[in-house]
Protein backbone atom coordinates (compact mmCIF):
# COMPACT_ATOMS: atom_id res chain seq x y z
CA UNK A 1 0.00 0.00 0.00
CA UNK A 2 1.30 3.44 -0.59
CA UNK A 3 1.70 5.91 2.47
CA UNK A 4 -2.14 7.32 1.52
CA UNK A 5 -3.79 4.15 2.32
CA UNK A 6 -4.59 3.03 -1.48
CA UNK A 7 -3.68 -0.13 -2.62
CA UNK A 8 -0.80 -0.30 -5.15
CA UNK A 9 -1.99 -2.72 -7.78
CA UNK A 10 0.63 -4.82 -9.00
CA UNK A 11 0.71 -7.31 -12.06
CA UNK A 12 3.16 -9.56 -14.03
CA UNK A 13 4.18 -10.33 -16.98
CA UNK A 14 2.41 -13.67 -18.03
CA UNK A 15 -1.18 -11.71 -16.28
CA UNK A 16 -0.26 -8.92 -18.59
CA UNK A 17 0.40 -11.36 -21.45
CA UNK A 18 -2.69 -12.97 -21.33
CA UNK A 19 -4.25 -9.46 -21.90
CA UNK A 20 -2.52 -7.69 -24.14
CA UNK A 21 -1.96 -8.90 -27.85
CA UNK A 22 -0.83 -7.83 -31.24
CA UNK A 23 -3.94 -7.31 -32.73
CA UNK A 24 -6.45 -4.64 -34.27
CA UNK A 25 -7.34 -3.18 -30.59
CA UNK A 26 -3.25 -2.59 -30.00
CA UNK A 27 -2.58 -1.06 -33.50
CA UNK A 28 -5.80 1.53 -32.84
CA UNK A 29 -4.57 2.30 -29.74
CA UNK A 30 -1.30 3.30 -30.86
CA UNK A 31 -2.88 5.16 -33.87
CA UNK A 32 -4.25 7.25 -31.32
CA UNK A 33 -1.04 7.66 -29.40
CA UNK A 34 0.54 9.02 -32.55
CA UNK A 35 -2.32 11.30 -33.34
CA UNK A 36 -3.26 12.74 -29.39
CA UNK A 37 1.00 13.42 -30.05
CA UNK A 38 0.06 15.72 -33.18
CA UNK A 39 -3.37 17.22 -31.79
CA UNK A 40 -3.31 17.53 -28.47
CA UNK A 41 -1.21 19.69 -25.48
CA UNK A 42 0.77 16.64 -24.64
CA UNK A 43 3.83 17.14 -22.19
CA UNK A 44 6.39 14.11 -23.26
CA UNK A 45 9.85 15.15 -21.96
CA UNK A 46 13.04 14.22 -23.53
CA UNK A 47 14.27 10.50 -22.48
CA UNK A 48 16.40 10.13 -19.76
CA UNK A 49 19.55 7.70 -20.82
CA UNK A 50 21.97 5.79 -19.11
CA UNK A 51 24.38 3.44 -21.55
CA UNK A 52 26.21 0.91 -20.37
CA UNK A 53 28.74 0.58 -23.13
CA UNK A 54 31.24 -2.34 -21.38
CA UNK A 55 27.37 -4.55 -20.84
CA UNK A 56 26.59 -3.48 -24.56
CA UNK A 57 23.06 -2.11 -23.01
CA UNK A 58 21.65 0.66 -21.55
CA UNK A 59 18.63 1.83 -19.69
CA UNK A 60 15.90 4.41 -20.32
CA UNK A 61 13.57 6.59 -18.98
CA UNK A 62 9.86 7.68 -20.76
CA UNK A 63 7.18 9.32 -19.65
CA UNK A 64 4.02 11.15 -21.19
CA UNK A 65 0.91 13.60 -20.03
CA UNK A 66 -1.96 12.97 -21.71
CA UNK A 67 -4.69 15.80 -20.88
CA UNK A 68 -8.19 14.03 -20.54
CA UNK A 69 -6.74 11.02 -18.85
CA UNK A 70 -6.75 10.18 -14.96
CA UNK A 71 -3.30 8.48 -15.26
CA UNK A 72 0.55 8.45 -16.93
CA UNK A 73 2.90 6.13 -17.35
CA UNK A 74 6.59 6.07 -16.15
CA UNK A 75 8.33 3.40 -17.80
CA UNK A 76 12.05 2.01 -16.85
CA UNK A 77 13.15 -0.06 -19.68
CA UNK A 78 16.27 -1.93 -20.25
CA UNK A 79 17.54 -3.50 -23.07
CA UNK A 80 20.96 -5.37 -23.08
CA UNK A 81 21.67 -7.03 -26.36
CA UNK A 82 24.58 -9.65 -25.33
CA UNK A 83 21.71 -11.18 -22.92
CA UNK A 84 21.04 -14.06 -25.88
CA UNK A 85 23.85 -15.81 -24.53
CA UNK A 86 22.68 -16.14 -21.13
CA UNK A 87 18.92 -17.28 -22.36
CA UNK A 88 17.95 -14.09 -21.28
CA UNK A 89 15.89 -11.87 -23.27
CA UNK A 90 17.58 -8.79 -24.59
CA UNK A 91 14.97 -6.04 -23.34
CA UNK A 92 13.01 -5.82 -19.88
CA UNK A 93 11.64 -2.98 -17.20
CA UNK A 94 8.91 -2.00 -15.64
CA UNK A 95 5.83 0.58 -16.06
CA UNK A 96 4.47 2.30 -13.43
CA UNK A 97 0.85 4.10 -13.51
CA UNK A 98 0.87 7.25 -11.67
CA UNK A 99 -2.71 9.13 -10.87
CA UNK A 100 -3.06 12.89 -12.64
CA UNK A 101 -5.10 14.37 -9.97
CA UNK A 102 -2.95 13.33 -6.87
CA UNK A 103 -0.06 12.15 -8.23
CA UNK A 104 -0.07 8.75 -6.02
CA UNK A 105 1.11 5.44 -7.97
CA UNK A 106 -1.55 3.53 -9.00
CA UNK A 107 -0.70 0.16 -10.53
CA UNK A 108 2.86 -1.41 -11.44
CA UNK A 109 3.21 -3.31 -14.42
CA UNK A 110 5.91 -5.68 -14.16
CA UNK A 111 5.95 -6.39 -17.96
CA UNK A 112 9.76 -7.15 -18.52
CA UNK A 113 9.68 -4.96 -21.65
CA UNK A 114 6.33 -6.80 -23.21
CA UNK A 115 4.69 -3.36 -23.94
CA UNK A 116 7.30 -1.96 -25.64
CA UNK A 117 7.30 -4.98 -28.09
CA UNK A 118 4.45 -4.53 -27.99
CA UNK A 119 3.83 -0.70 -28.63
CA UNK A 120 6.74 -0.58 -30.91
CA UNK A 121 5.48 -3.20 -33.14
CA UNK A 122 2.34 -1.39 -33.99
CA UNK A 123 4.06 1.82 -34.65
CA UNK A 124 5.89 -0.20 -36.76
CA UNK A 125 2.69 -1.65 -38.30
CA UNK A 126 1.22 2.35 -38.82
CA UNK A 127 4.43 3.61 -40.94
CA UNK A 128 3.62 0.85 -43.14
CA UNK A 129 0.00 1.18 -43.44
CA UNK A 130 0.75 5.26 -44.41
CA UNK A 131 4.32 5.05 -46.19
CA UNK A 132 4.56 1.64 -48.21
CA UNK A 133 3.19 0.37 -51.28
CA UNK A 134 -0.27 -1.56 -50.21
CA UNK A 135 0.80 -4.02 -52.88
CA UNK A 136 4.18 -5.03 -51.50
CA UNK A 137 4.33 -8.64 -50.76
CA UNK A 138 8.26 -9.27 -49.96
CA UNK A 139 9.56 -8.30 -46.54
CA UNK A 140 12.84 -7.77 -45.63
CA UNK A 141 14.10 -8.09 -41.94
CA UNK A 142 17.49 -7.29 -40.55
CA UNK A 143 18.08 -8.57 -36.87
CA UNK A 144 16.47 -12.02 -35.69
CA UNK A 145 15.37 -10.96 -32.14
CA UNK A 146 12.31 -10.64 -30.19
CA UNK A 147 11.22 -7.13 -31.79
CA UNK A 148 12.26 -8.56 -35.52
CA UNK A 149 9.05 -11.28 -34.84
CA UNK A 150 6.77 -9.24 -33.08
CA UNK A 151 7.45 -6.32 -36.37
CA UNK A 152 6.22 -9.60 -38.14
CA UNK A 153 3.20 -10.11 -36.08
CA UNK A 154 2.23 -6.62 -35.99
CA UNK A 155 2.83 -6.40 -40.09
CA UNK A 156 0.53 -9.20 -40.94
CA UNK A 157 -2.60 -6.81 -39.64
CA UNK A 158 -2.04 -4.39 -41.71
CA UNK A 159 -0.07 -5.75 -45.39
CA UNK A 160 -0.54 -9.15 -46.74
CA UNK A 161 3.02 -10.03 -47.45
CA UNK A 162 3.76 -13.97 -48.74
CA UNK A 163 7.49 -13.83 -48.50
CA UNK A 164 10.11 -12.68 -46.01
CA UNK A 165 14.23 -12.34 -46.33
CA UNK A 166 15.81 -12.06 -43.16
CA UNK A 167 19.74 -11.28 -42.31
CA UNK A 168 21.33 -11.33 -38.80
CA UNK A 169 24.66 -12.33 -37.23
CA UNK A 170 23.81 -15.79 -35.80
CA UNK A 171 22.79 -18.74 -37.80
CA UNK A 172 21.04 -20.57 -35.22
CA UNK A 173 18.81 -17.35 -34.32
CA UNK A 174 18.04 -17.08 -37.86
CA UNK A 175 17.03 -20.96 -38.37
CA UNK A 176 15.13 -20.29 -34.71
CA UNK A 177 13.43 -17.03 -35.88
CA UNK A 178 12.78 -18.71 -39.96
CA UNK A 179 10.80 -22.05 -38.15
CA UNK A 180 9.05 -19.44 -35.74
CA UNK A 181 8.00 -17.03 -38.92
CA UNK A 182 6.96 -19.61 -40.89
CA UNK A 183 4.84 -21.34 -38.26
CA UNK A 184 3.11 -18.33 -36.69
CA UNK A 185 2.66 -16.33 -39.83
CA UNK A 186 2.40 -18.80 -42.66
CA UNK A 187 4.81 -17.34 -44.97
CA UNK A 188 7.93 -18.04 -46.57
CA UNK A 189 10.79 -17.31 -44.59
CA UNK A 190 14.45 -17.09 -46.60
CA UNK A 191 17.66 -16.51 -45.02
CA UNK A 192 19.77 -14.19 -46.84
CA UNK A 193 23.42 -14.21 -46.53
CA UNK A 194 23.92 -10.79 -45.75
CA UNK A 195 21.87 -7.02 -45.64
CA UNK A 196 23.25 -6.50 -49.42
CA UNK A 197 20.46 -9.68 -50.31
CA UNK A 198 17.88 -8.77 -48.01
CA UNK A 199 17.57 -5.32 -49.75
CA UNK A 200 17.71 -6.99 -53.01
CA UNK A 201 14.86 -9.05 -52.56
CA UNK A 202 12.38 -6.71 -50.71
CA UNK A 203 9.90 -3.86 -51.13
CA UNK A 204 9.47 -3.32 -47.10
CA UNK A 205 12.57 -3.24 -45.07
CA UNK A 206 12.80 -3.35 -41.35
CA UNK A 207 16.02 -3.02 -39.34
CA UNK A 208 15.90 -3.90 -35.85
CA UNK A 209 19.26 -4.32 -34.35
CA UNK A 210 21.65 -2.03 -31.77
CA UNK A 211 23.85 -1.51 -34.86
CA UNK A 212 26.08 1.42 -34.55
CA UNK A 213 27.38 1.77 -38.06
CA UNK A 214 24.96 1.31 -41.31
CA UNK A 215 24.02 -1.75 -41.49
CA UNK A 216 21.97 -0.59 -45.05
CA UNK A 217 23.97 1.57 -47.40
CA UNK A 218 22.02 3.41 -50.25
CA UNK A 219 23.13 1.75 -53.25
CA UNK A 220 21.77 -1.23 -52.23
CA UNK A 221 17.75 0.01 -51.97
CA UNK A 222 15.53 -0.60 -55.10
CA UNK A 223 13.06 1.44 -56.04
CA UNK A 224 9.73 1.30 -54.12
CA UNK A 225 11.48 0.45 -51.27
CA UNK A 226 9.91 1.09 -47.83
CA UNK A 227 12.24 1.51 -44.99
CA UNK A 228 11.09 1.17 -41.32
CA UNK A 229 14.18 1.74 -38.92
CA UNK A 230 13.66 0.56 -35.31
CA UNK A 231 16.67 0.46 -33.97
CA UNK A 232 18.60 3.55 -33.66
CA UNK A 233 17.19 4.84 -30.16
CA UNK A 234 20.58 6.26 -28.53
CA UNK A 235 22.97 8.58 -29.55
CA UNK A 236 26.02 6.01 -30.33
CA UNK A 237 23.32 3.97 -32.46
CA UNK A 238 22.62 3.87 -36.05
CA UNK A 239 21.12 1.26 -38.74
CA UNK A 240 21.11 3.54 -42.23
CA UNK A 241 23.44 4.90 -44.32
CA UNK A 242 22.76 8.89 -44.16
CA UNK A 243 23.07 9.20 -47.87
CA UNK A 244 19.44 6.91 -47.43
CA UNK A 245 17.69 9.56 -46.22
CA UNK A 246 18.83 11.66 -49.09
CA UNK A 247 17.81 9.52 -51.85
CA UNK A 248 13.96 9.01 -50.06
CA UNK A 249 11.31 10.65 -51.55
CA UNK A 250 9.49 11.08 -47.67
CA UNK A 251 11.25 10.90 -44.68
CA UNK A 252 9.28 11.03 -41.79
CA UNK A 253 9.78 10.64 -37.93
CA UNK A 254 8.02 9.68 -34.87
CA UNK A 255 9.24 12.48 -33.26
CA UNK A 256 11.58 15.19 -34.98
CA UNK A 257 12.86 16.96 -32.09
CA UNK A 258 13.88 13.06 -30.97
CA UNK A 259 15.40 12.00 -33.84
CA UNK A 260 17.45 14.97 -33.92
CA UNK A 261 18.93 13.38 -30.87
CA UNK A 262 18.76 9.42 -30.81
CA UNK A 263 17.42 8.44 -34.61
CA UNK A 264 18.55 8.10 -37.95
CA UNK A 265 18.52 12.03 -38.49
CA UNK A 266 21.40 12.56 -36.24
CA UNK A 267 23.47 10.76 -38.40
CA UNK A 268 21.92 12.62 -41.76
CA UNK A 269 22.47 15.98 -39.88
CA UNK A 270 25.73 14.77 -38.80
CA UNK A 271 26.72 13.81 -42.49
CA UNK A 272 25.46 16.92 -44.42
CA UNK A 273 22.74 15.00 -46.48
CA UNK A 274 19.78 16.84 -44.69
CA UNK A 275 20.67 20.31 -43.99
CA UNK A 276 17.47 21.29 -41.91
CA UNK A 277 14.59 19.69 -40.33
CA UNK A 278 11.90 21.73 -40.51
CA UNK A 279 10.23 20.75 -43.38
CA UNK A 280 10.21 16.78 -42.02
CA UNK A 281 6.71 15.70 -41.15
CA UNK A 282 6.13 13.18 -38.20
CA UNK A 283 3.69 10.08 -38.50
CA UNK A 284 1.17 11.47 -35.98
CA UNK A 285 0.69 14.78 -38.56
CA UNK A 286 0.38 12.34 -41.64
CA UNK A 287 -2.07 10.05 -39.64
CA UNK A 288 -3.94 12.93 -38.07
CA UNK A 289 -4.89 14.73 -40.90
CA UNK A 290 -4.68 11.72 -43.49
CA UNK A 291 -1.48 13.20 -45.59
CA UNK A 292 -0.90 11.58 -48.60
CA UNK A 293 2.81 10.88 -48.87
CA UNK A 294 3.50 7.82 -51.52
CA UNK A 295 2.91 9.74 -54.10
CA UNK A 296 3.97 6.69 -56.85
CA UNK A 297 4.95 3.04 -56.66
CA UNK A 298 8.87 4.07 -57.40
CA UNK A 299 9.10 6.33 -53.99
CA UNK A 300 11.07 5.46 -51.36
CA UNK A 301 10.36 6.07 -48.39
CA UNK A 302 11.36 5.82 -44.29
CA UNK A 303 10.32 5.92 -41.27
CA UNK A 304 12.71 6.78 -38.29
CA UNK A 305 11.04 5.28 -35.07
CA UNK A 306 12.67 6.22 -31.66
CA UNK A 307 10.14 5.24 -29.57
CA UNK A 308 8.36 7.79 -27.62
CA UNK A 309 6.79 8.53 -23.89
CA UNK A 310 3.21 9.10 -25.04
CA UNK A 311 3.04 5.48 -27.08
CA UNK A 312 4.12 4.30 -23.41
CA UNK A 313 1.55 5.92 -21.28
CA UNK A 314 -1.27 4.31 -24.01
CA UNK A 315 -0.14 0.93 -23.98
CA UNK A 316 0.00 0.85 -20.65
CA UNK A 317 -3.62 2.76 -19.90
CA UNK A 318 -5.23 0.02 -22.21
CA UNK A 319 -3.37 -2.32 -20.12
CA UNK A 320 -4.85 -1.47 -16.93
CA UNK A 321 -8.33 -1.16 -18.50
CA UNK A 322 -7.79 -4.80 -19.83
CA UNK A 323 -6.58 -6.02 -16.89
CA UNK A 324 -9.32 -4.52 -14.07
CA UNK A 325 -12.11 -5.09 -16.34
CA UNK A 326 -14.71 -6.72 -14.45
CA UNK A 327 -15.60 -10.24 -16.65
Amino acid sequence: MNKGGMMLLIFTEDEIRDKVKINEETIHVIEEAFIDLAMKDVQMPPIMQVDIPEHNGGIDIKTAFIPGYEMLALKVSSGFFNNYRLGLPSTGGVVLLINVFNGQPEALLYDNGYLTDIRTATAGALAAKYLANDSCTKVGVIGAGAQARYQLMALKKVKSFTHVYIAGKSNRRLLDFKRMIESDLNVSAIICEDATEVAKHSELIITTTPATSPILQSEWIQQGTHITAIGSDAEHKNELDPYILEQATAYVCDVVAQCEVLGELRTALQAGTIQETKNILELGDIIANKKVVRESEDDITIADLTGTGIQDTKIALYAYQKLTEEK
